[in-house]
């Protein structure tokens, strides 16, 4: 309605400058004849016409000779309209002046003027009454009609105009267009508001009009372009100016200054529309930039976190773990502070875009905030498996290495013990041997299937470890599945041969009878005595990996137990030991000649004794590992109470502060500036609790540095910390961001601190959950409240303040939305407007003309993204700016 009143008022007034013309047409004739108002008309006039034709590279000298040929009179049509006339007739007869006097006369009438008396002939024949007639009526309709003035055009507007722009000047009230400027002031005035530099009008004296006069015209012809259409004498030295003359005199300046001002008002309208689009368009390659790079580490890391290749010792897979280490503590915490920047420069960016009436921003395919999200969900998708699995990994790795040690050394004791074995096996001296001899020799073989038999246990247990080793993968397993293979094939072998030998002593059994009962129950005792040493032994040096102190605890008590049994085991010995005296005893007394050693075994008292001795050795050195032990894990326990007192303090200030801020954000009161503020300072006094989350790192260390991998005495575990404490950052940076948008958003929009408390007061009244964002269902019933009805205007509102269709309406997308109605924000269409104005109203527009108008740097952006004007009015060089102004806002491509 109100751009209809306007076309309105602007037809009337063109209505009312017609019938102005009309009745200025109507001239009193007499008038003319008055030598003083002749002569200052013929020379204004003339001056007049001069101004324009000189861009024709021409001009008159008497007026009413100069155009009785219409040439001229023609050519200053076209200069002054813009338009092409008819072609003129070049001849010099009579009827050729007619015709091209008549043609301009046409033009004239064509615009909407009525000429009242004024004919062709009058203008040939030289009538310098017509003639200064018909130049008034032209200077009328191309110079004073054209003229408005809030509500008021021609004459009228002219005078306002004038009155206007001297109104604050002592001396000078302009009332009409002959005496209020006979004293030269409002010449000077008018000059002096548009060009202060050019006038010292405090220096101008009332009573020195020709001095006043000749000051302004000289100023006007000199740097304003305005040729000197009057004398000072001429206007002094007549009773009352001619206000004709003085009328086109002001019309003049009028246009001087009007049309710097407009081009002036239209290069600051476009610096500060290219000025809002340079910096939108850095902060977008800065966003481009810093999510390529932060992307591009993501990516690089990825591969890194999921190359699980294991390596072949603990040793190796420590300094992998420490690597890692090193990653989560000095690697990850920048990307994670630029990742909260990048969310925060993205939100800031968006904001900006909103208030500047700019489309959003899209970043190109693969950098949105979610795909950055995605990747870095990833990544820590990657980071957790990656560091278990090196926790397996080394438990993997310690146990192959037990497993390995544990097989050599059962491997190195059984390879001793079959050294030789098979030589023995394969000899065939019971064929020269006595009765005696024999028996001893089938008693001894019998001790040995015993002992054979006894080492079965340890031949199993090689086997079934080295089995254990290839399915944990040990590195080394062809080594030991060599070892293996070759203890197997020697067993199978020793059995063959065992069972070999028994027949052939069997077979002459019957021919041997004696034999020594004792040397038989000392074999019998001895052997499986010293399988027990041997494997007790065994357990004495064995390896032992516990994670705890009920682990270590059991095998103290398995120790003392075996302890408890050493007295069963020395009266073994001794009884043993007594079964060889006894040997003696009966031989001295009886005079028997001993031939040597035991004929059933190879054990001998002394290898028991010594067996025994080192035993008894190896006892005490059990003591202290296992004390040793039992000290590192209640060293352990002390570190995992240690971790979980600190870890369940920081965890409890993660939960109340995330608490806190989620109350914060909602009950936030006071100017935003008070709330950003007192925000920041929270942040301060978060960050300031940053030492106890280093401080827990360490212990953490140590505790992985321990080989500690679980810890009874809390529900925390590093990893839920750092996340918590990350989330903690991110959050309160987010909320600190809203404010800072919601200070842009104030100010850019011009919302009073009442208004933004009152859409604090409604948000906060719909959000019902207080989640900090209204859902649909709520964020709608906000809208039946303001007055909104229908599904389908709500559906168009929802997608402008949820572009993202996430179906939650942030507090700062409500504060765009209430205001948006109300804010007044540069268009397209205005942008071109002010481009046309700088143009000289062409449709195209040239590098030098925008040179000139605008600063360098945004001249050249506007030159550099500008395309060629094709259209048929083109010239060479010039640029297209109604697609570029329409690009500006989204809607083409620029």
């Amino acid at each position: 309605i109100s751009e209809r009143l306007k076309q309105v008022r602007k037809d009337s007034g063109v209505f009312e400058e017609l019938t102005y013309m009309e009745q200025e047409n109507d001239w009193d004739r007499d008038l003319l004849l008055d030598p003083a108002w002749e002569k200052q008309q013929r020379k204004t006039f003339t001056a007049w016409c001069n101004s324009h034709l000189r861009k024709a590279g021409t001009q008159i000298e008497n007026i009413e000779e100069d155009f009785r040929d219409g040439l001229k009179l023609m050519l200053l049509l076209e200069v002054i309209s813009g338009e092409r006339l008819p072609k003129p007739e070049r001849g010099k007869m009579r009827v050729h002046k007619i015709n091209n006097v008549n043609k301009a006369l046409d033009f004239i009438a064509s615009k909407g003027v009525k000429l009242v008396s004024i004919g062709a002939e009058e203008i040939v024949d030289g009538n310098a009454k017509m003639t200064l007639g018909m130049i008034w009526t032209i200077i009328l309709r191309f110079a004073i009609q054209d003229i408005s003035v809030e509500e008021t055009s021609a004459k009228e507007g002219l005078l306002l105009w004038c009155q206007r722009k001297t109104a604050p000047y002592k001396n000078v009230n302009v009332q009409n267009f002959h005496m209020s400027w006979k004293d030269g002031l409002a010449f000077n005035a008018l000059i002096h508001r548009h060009r202060p530099d050019l006038i010292d009008y405090d220096s101008l004296r009332k009573e020195d009009a020709v001095t006043n006069l000749n000051n302004a015209f000289e100023v006007a012809e000199k740097h304003l372009d305005i040729p000197k259409m009057l004398d000072a004498e001429d206007i002094v030295n007549t009773a009352r100016p001619d206000e004709k003359a003085i009328m086109t005199y002001v019309s003049s300046f009028y246009h001087a200054f009007s049309g710097a001002q407009k081009a002036e008002t239209a290069a600051n309208r476009i610096c500060k529309v290219l000025a809002v689009n340079q910096e939108n368009e850095q902060m977008m390659e800065d966003y481009e930039t810093l999510a390529s790079d932060l992307l591009e580490w993501i990516r690089r890391t990825i591969p890194w976190l999921e190359n699980r290749v294991p390596k072949n010792t603990v040793t190796e897979m420590q300094a992998k773990q420490e690597d890692f280490r090193d990653y989560r503590c000095v690697h990850k915490p920048p990307k994670v502070q630029e990742k909260c920047q990048l969310e925060i420069s993205f939100n800031t960016l968006q904001t900006k875009l909103r208030l500047s009436n700019r489309p959003a921003f899209m970043p190109s395919e693969g950098r949105m905030v979610s795909d950055i999200n995605g990747a870095w969900h990833t990544l820590e998708g990657a980071e957790k498996g990656y560091e278990e699995w090196i926790l397996n990994e080394i438990r993997r790795l310690e146990r192959l290495e037990h497993l390995a040690e544990k097989f050599r050394q059962k491997a190195a004791i059984h390879e001793s013990w079959t050294d030789g074995k098979e030589a023995m096996l394969t000899q065939r001296d019971y064929e020269t041997s006595t009765l005696s001899e024999v028996k001893a020799l089938l008693r001894k073989h019998e001790a040995f299937e015993s002992d054979l038999a006894a080492h079965q246990d340890r031949v199993e247990q090689i086997a079934a470890i080295a089995q254990e080793l290839n399915e944990l993968d040990y590195y080394d397993s062809a080594r030991v599945n060599d070892r293996c293979a070759k203890i197997c094939e020697q067993w199978d072998s020793l059995g063959t041969l065992t069972h070999k030998r028994k027949d052939s002593l069997e077979r002459t059994e019957k021919q041997l009878e004696s034999i020594d009962e004792l040397y038989l129950e000392y074999a019998k005792r001895a052997a499986p005595f010293n399988n027990w040493m041997e494997g007790a032994m065994e357990d004495l040096q064995d390896m032992f990996i516990v994670h705890n102190i009920e682990e270590i605890q059991g095998l103290i008590s398995a120790h003392e137990q075996f302890k408890s049994t050493l007295a069963e085991a020395n009266k073994e010995r001794e009884a043993i030991q007594n079964i060889q005296a006894e040997v003696q005893k009966i031989a001295q007394s009886n005079g028997i000649k001993l031939s040597g050693a035991n004929p059933y075994t190879t054990i001998t008292p002394q290898s028991i004794d010594g067996k025994w001795e080192k035993a008894m050795e190896m006892v005490p050195q059990r003591d202290h590992a296992l004390q040793d032990e039992l000290n590192k894990q209640n060293s352990n326990d002390t570190l995992r109470k240690t971790f979980a007192t600190q870890a369940n303090a920081v965890g409890q200030y993660i939960q109340d502060k995330m608490e806190e801020i989620g109350r914060i954000s909602i009950e936030m009161n006071g100017t935003l500036e008070d709330q950003l503020t007192n925000l920041k300072d929270y942040q301060d006094s978060i960050m300031s609790y940053a030492p106890e989350i280093n401080k827990l790192e360490v212990c953490h260390q140590s505790i992985q540095e321990a080989l500690i991998f679980d810890n009874q005495y809390t529900s925390y575990t590093m990893e839920h910390l750092r996340v918590g404490w990350e989330q903690l950052l991110t959050t309160i940076a987010r909320t600190i961001n809203e404010v800072e948008n919601q200070i842009l958003t104030r100010d850019a929009k011009g919302i009073s601190q009442e208004q933004l408390y009152e859409y604090r007061t409604s948000f906060n009244h719909f959000d019902k959950d207080h989640s900090g964002a209204l859902m649909a269902e709520e964020f709608k019933a906000c809208l039946i409240s303001l007055g909104y009805d229908g599904e389908a205007q709500f559906n168009r509102i929802m997608a402008v303040v949820d572009p993202n269709g996430s179906g939650a309406v942030t507090f700062q997308a409500f504060i765009d939305y209430m205001s948006r109605e109300t804010t007044d924000t540069d268009t397209a269409d205005q942008v071109i407007a002010s481009f046309k104005i700088l143009a000289a109203d062409k449709n195209y527009i040239l590098a030098d003309e925008l040179r000139r108008e605008l600063p360098p740097d945004q001249a050249e952006y506007c030159i550099a993204r500008m395309a060629p004007y094709a259209g048929p009015d083109g010239v060479p060089g010039a640029l297209d700016y109604m697609s570029f102004s329409t690009a500006l806002y989204g809607e083409s491509d620029l």
